[in-house]
């Protein structure tokens, strides 16, 4: 059996480093914002290009704050992607504002920016595009939207950290930025992990009081906040997997441009990524959408090759979502997408024999 993903061989090749970054925390003792999570921050200043970089205990952690930093209320609306994971619009309902869903583009699955404008109330007070397996949105659309209407934009940048949209890399994108570094993600820690990115210093640093329980000085609390820090080890595993993680991104890219390639001829049967000419993507998912998709990943089961769905059931049609939604646009695109998308293996060091065996394996389908 081909893993999905295999985080071993990254482990192996960091080992001696990782080992060492993490004893010297377990030396020291400061388990909780430490050095190494001042050090790591400083790291992801420099690696987007100049965003105010704050890590926090998860991506979700990373959504609250930024929608906190910026007040949302009960009854505001933010306008978002149906088609993500369920967190982003689970923390707009927690918040007791209303997730506003518009569809997406057909072959990014991006939210289309095209269709933003319609949403825009007096109560709209953000837009929060998702940058889906690992490419981001049209932002500069989405921007103008926002500056027009007056509305803070938030990149759900969970699955496209070290992307670049137009030269630029995500987090460094809008106004505020959230990743996730869950383990499985291009560049992931070994727990729960995230981290909030602004272009204004004074949100930057409302953020960080948010992070800490809405301290400003010890004990002196002067706004709601959280328990969002991230771990010691966890920036400590991180600052080492990031000396790495250029060459993984141009590694994910190898892997799939390997994929679009042995599967051209198949188009028509299925559904190949397609990444904007003035951006590219580090590959989160090498995601397919094919019809009949249940036989499609019976018949890769039994060939050895495992798949995974992202995402099957829109967020819109989601049981705890669906009293607080009102579904105001056609969302076909997205429910269509849910039906269809099918995930293949995709990690840094997958061999290029694994991928010509998952190529071979789907053109044998048909």
């Amino acid at each position: 059996m081909i893993p999905f993903v295999d985080l071993k061989p990254q482990y192996a090749a960091l080992k001696t480093d990782i080992n060492e970054a993490i004893q010297k925390v377990l030396d020291h003792g400061q388990f909780i914002l430490g050095p190494e999570v001042q050090h790591f921050e400083k790291e992801l200043f420099e690696y987007t290009g100049g965003a105010h970089s704050l890590c926090v205990a998860s991506g979700t952690d990373a959504l609250m704050i930024a929608m906190m930093a910026i007040d949302i209320q009960p009854g505001d609306e933010i306008i978002t992607t149906s088609f993500s994971f369920f967190a982003t619009a689970e923390i707009i309902a927690v918040l007791g504002a209303k997730p506003i869903f518009v569809d997406i583009e057909k072959d990014t699955y991006n939210l289309d920016a095209n269709k933003i404008e319609q949403a825009v109330t007096s109560k709209t007070k953000a837009i929060i595009p998702v940058s889906l397996y690992g490419q981001c949105a049209n932002m500069d659309e989405i921007n103008t939207i926002a500056e027009k209407h007056n509305l803070t934009v938030i990149e759900d940048a969970a699955q496209s950290f070290g992307a670049k949209y137009k030269g630029k890399k995500s987090c460094n994108v809008s106004t505020l930025a959230c990743t996730s570094f869950f383990p499985a993600k291009p560049l992931g820690c070994y727990g729960d992990g995230g981290a909030v990115f602004s272009q204004d210093k004074e949100l930057a640093d409302k953020m960080e009081s948010i992070r800490t329980h809405g301290q400003e000085g010890r004990y002196n609390h002067v706004r709601l906040g959280i328990n969002g820090r991230m771990d010691s080890i966890q920036c400590a595993v991180l600052t080492q997997k990031l000396k790495r993680y250029d060459w993984e991104i141009e590694q994910r890219q190898k892997v799939a441009g390997m994929y679009t390639e042995g599967l051209k001829d198949l188009e028509g049967k299925i559904q190949l990524p397609v990444v904007r000419d003035d951006r590219d993507s580090v590959w989160a998912q090498y995601t397919i959408a094919v019809d009949n998709r249940d036989q499609f990943q019976a018949q890769l089961k039994e060939k050895g090759i495992p798949t995974s769905v992202h995402y099957p059931v829109p967020m819109h049609m989601q049981p705890a979502l669906k009293k607080l939604v009102d579904v105001r646009f056609d969302l076909s695109i997205s429910e269509e997408a849910g039906n269809r998308v099918v995930s293949l293996p995709m990690y840094a060091d997958m061999p290029d024999d694994d991928v010509q065996k998952v190529i071979e394996a789907i053109k044998s389908c048909w």
